[in-house]
Order: structure tokens, then C-alpha cells, then sequence
């Protein structure tokens, strides 16, 4: 048993180095720029703050951190994409250990959301999304272990990732509503006491300094956020058409990953234990952000745009594992591997393909042609001015221009014409 649990785990170990490979080269061989919401925030990193127009800052630290170290190496922002998914991957297997003794049930509960798209065809595009996901796990990891041992480490650890995930996206909100609910009901069941709420230190610390900002930036992107949902249109319609999608869009991205779980079991029966700590709290984690996200577009008729729900499945396959683990037909595991080898090597194939034949995309965008054609106007146009130290313009243009050049000029937004300028900020229209 002991060389079957190393194989299992040598098994792992093998399809994380193999993803994390596959998913930083294929962007890097098949793209000719970064994309859109990569250059926008590494933009809004060569200007460091504690907030954005549209979203909290984790996203630029953790940009700004990989450009100091690579520079402007695309490669570099493809693997940091897949570092924060690995991550996710390494968390979940750890977590599964706490739920099976034996391996084989870990490595199926982190192979079977290799058949959501989230988690591979549309991460080579770092972005707060994806930026949420590692923080998202940790928080459901230290939250299992806080309600498990209750150790103020844990806690602690909790509030940490909570405070980093939020400082991600404000979505991390739904698995927040989510660790709350659970909380209150084993605080009410006694199963916990109040030591759990010394994670609210700090995750409150963390925040402040973003709470300062947003109060200095009138809400900004608490109002950018409410705009991207579509609900400054008032319809009752809303209320049915918009959950209706959300709804059948996700039974949509699902069906690899349910497609992988019928192989693997047997047949569906679910034994509902509501005793059962590691049940409730599986349920918990997973359905509980979907079921207020669901109910947030119900209630207020807004649009809930799918790739907003990239965390939101990362425990999924632990789920299915947990509940259907009695259901698992070993006999059929050959058929599953194929499967899911299939997914696996379909979505980089896809992926390689969409980039390489359709030559219209911001992924073809020729950002350092655009940059040394900035460079050589303001050298020729602006001699008296010395070093380009600032760009105005939108994040796509102006973020590119900032992003290719060695100097690498402090991106400031604007909605007009793009403007190149010294430290004193006297600038020259580049159009």
C-alpha cells in the first residue's frame, strides 16, 4: 500500500509539472502579445496604488512583482497564471487528504476539474480571476482546518487568505457569505466556539488600506462593478431571463467535468448525512457561493457574466468524489484516464489552434512595434524634455506602450488621445 500511495502521489506531481509546462508554452508559442487584461493590469502595476477603477489591487502587486523579477518576458505572465492554478491544484490534494485515506480518491478529486475550462483554456490570461483562485482555495483550506483543530493558527491563516482573496475581486464576497453561514450554524450546534472570529484581525488589517482608498475614490469600483452586471436597466423581465442563463450557462461548462464523473461511478446515489461534518461543510463551500450568486441575479435582475465564476468550482471535484465515493467503479478507471487524457490534451490543441488561425485578436497585436514607434517620436519630438517617465491613454494602447518599453513609463488613465510625458508631466500627444 505504501509504493501504491507514493505512485498515486508521483502521479500527481507529474500532471501538475505537465500543466503548469503545457499551459505557460502554448500561450507563449502561439501568441504574438499578451492580452487584454494582462497588459491592463500590468499598467495599472507600473503605477502602484491601493485600488483601480475597476478593481481591488492584488492583481497589480502580484503583476508588478513578476516584472521586476522578468521584466517583459510573456512568457513570464503566462507562469504566473499557471503558478496560481497549480497552486489551487496543490491546495485541493491536500485538502482531499483530510476527506480519504486513500490517494487515488485525492488525485480524482483535482482531475476531474481539469474538465472545466476555467481551470485551463482561459487561464493563460492572468487576470483577477485567476489572480482569485489560489486565495480562494487557501480560505476553504484553513477554513476545514479551523473548524477541524481550532487552532488560532488556522484561523489566523483564514483571515490572511480571506483578506488577499478579497483584495483580488470582490466576488471572493460569495465564498465569504458562504465561511459565515457555516460558522454561525457550528457556533449555534456548539461544534465551535468564538476563538474562529480572530480571523476577522487580519482580515480586517489587510483591507484597511484598501477601504481608506475606495472612501478617497468615491466607491469607484463598487460602481463599476454594479455597472458590468447590466443593472442600471430596470426590467422585471431581467428577474427570470438573466438567472435562466446563468443557470443553463453553467450546466453548459459543466458537461466535460460530469461527463468524467458519470464515467467514473457506477451509478448516481447520493447518502445525505447531515451529521456529517465533512459533508456539510463540502456542500457548503461549493453551493452556497453559487446559490447567492443565483439568487443576487434573481433578486435584482442582473447579468452574472460567466467567467465570473472561475473560483466558484475549484473543490467541485472533492465534492463529487466525497458524495459518490461509495458509487466509484475502479473497473472503469481505464475509460476515465481516457477521458480525461482526451480534455487534457484537446483544450491546449484548441486553444493553439483559435490563436494560430484567427489573426484578428489582441493576442496578434503588435504592442512592441507600437512601443518603439512611441520611443522614436518622443526622442525626435520632445528632445528638450528628457526621459519619458509617464504615458496617459486608455489601458489597452497606452498599457502596451508602458509595458514594452525599458523605461517603462508610469501608465496614468485617460479617455482621450494618448500622451507621452517627463516627470513634470509635460507631455506630447502621440497619436
Amino acid at each position: 500500500m505504501a509504493i501504491y500511495k507514493k505512485n498515486i502521489i508521483n502521479l500527481f506531481y507529474i500532471f501538475v509539472f505537465v500543466h503548469l509546462l503545457l499551459w505557460t508554452l502554448v500561450p507563449t508559442l502561439t501568441n504574438h502579445n499578451l492580452p487584454l487584461d494582462t497588459i491592463e493590469h500590468l499598467a495599472w502595476g507600473s503605477n502602484l496604488d491601493w485600488g483601480y477603477n475597476k478593481h481591488p489591487p492584488m492583481v497589480a502587486f502580484l503583476l508588478e512583482i513578476f516584472y521586476r523579477i522578468f521584466g517583459p518576458q510573456d512568457w513570464a505572465y503566462y507562469l504566473l497564471s499557471q503558478i496560481c492554478i497549480v497552486v489551487s491544484f496543490l491546495v485541493i490534494f491536500k485538502l482531499a487528504e483530510d476527506f480519504f485515506e486513500n490517494k487515488i480518491y485525492c488525485l480524482l478529486s483535482v482531475l476531474l476539474i481539469e474538465g472545466i475550462f476555467f481551470y485551463n483554456f482561459t487561464t493563460p490570461e492572468f487576470n483577477v480571476n485567476v489572480c482569485l483562485i489560489p486565495f480562494w482555495s487557501l480560505s476553504v483550506l484553513y477554513l476545514w482546518r479551523g473548524i477541524k483543530n481550532n487552532k488560532v493558527l488556522d484561523w489566523l491563516l483564514l483571515g490572511l487568505f480571506a483578506g488577499l482573496g478579497f483584495l483580488s475581486k470582490y466576488l471572493f464576497i460569495y465564498l465569504g457569505l458562504a465561511i459565515n453561514v457555516l460558522l454561525i450554524y457550528m457556533i449555534y450546534t456548539k461544534k465551535l466556539n468564538y476563538k474562529c472570529l480572530i480571523s476577522l484581525v487580519p482580515f480586517g488589517l489587510i483591507l484597511l488600506p484598501h477601504i481608506i482608498w475606495l472612501t478617497e475614490n468615491n466607491y469607484v469600483t463598487l460602481t463599476y462593478g454594479l455597472m458590468r452586471t447590466g443593472s442600471e436597466g430596470v426590467s422585471i423581465f431581467n428577474h427570470i431571463k438573466h438567472p435562466t442563463i446563468f443557470l443553463s450557462k453553467q450546466i453548459g461548462l459543466l458537461l466535460p467535468f460530469l461527463l468524467m464523473v458519470f464515467v467514473l461511478v457506477k451509478k448516481f446515489k447520493i447518502n445525505i448525512n447531515l451529521d456529517d461534518d465533512k459533508f456539510l461543510f463540502l456542500i457548503s463551500i461549493n453551493l452556497i457561493p453559487i446559490l447567492f450568486i443565483f439568487l443576487t441575479s434573481f433578486t435584482m435582475g442582473v447579468k452574472i457574466r460567466t467567467m465570473w465564476m472561475t473560483p466558484f468550482y475549484v473543490s467541485f471535484g472533492l465534492l463529487f468524489v466525497y458524495i459518490l465515493k461509495s458509487q466509484i467503479n475502479f473497473e472503469k478507471m481505464r475509460a476515465f484516464f481516457s477521458i480525461f487524457l482526451i480534455l487534457f490534451l484537446l483544450s491546449p490543441i484548441l486553444y493553439s489552434f483559435v490563436s494560430i488561425s484567427q489573426t484578428d485578436k489582441r493576442t496578434d497585436f503588435d504592442g512592441k512595434k507600437l512601443a518603439q514607434q512611441a520611443k522614436v517620436f518622443y526622442e525626435t519630438e520632445g528632445k528638450d524634455l528628457g526621459k519619458m517617465e509617464y504615458i496617459k491613454g486608455n489601458e489597452w494602447i497606452a498599457g502596451n506602450i508602458s509595458y514594452h518599453l525599458p523605461e517603462r513609463p508610469k501608465w496614468i488613465y485617460s479617455s482621450t488621445e494618448v500622451q507621452l510625458c517627463n516627470k513634470d508631466m509635460k507631455c506630447l500627444k502621440y497619436k
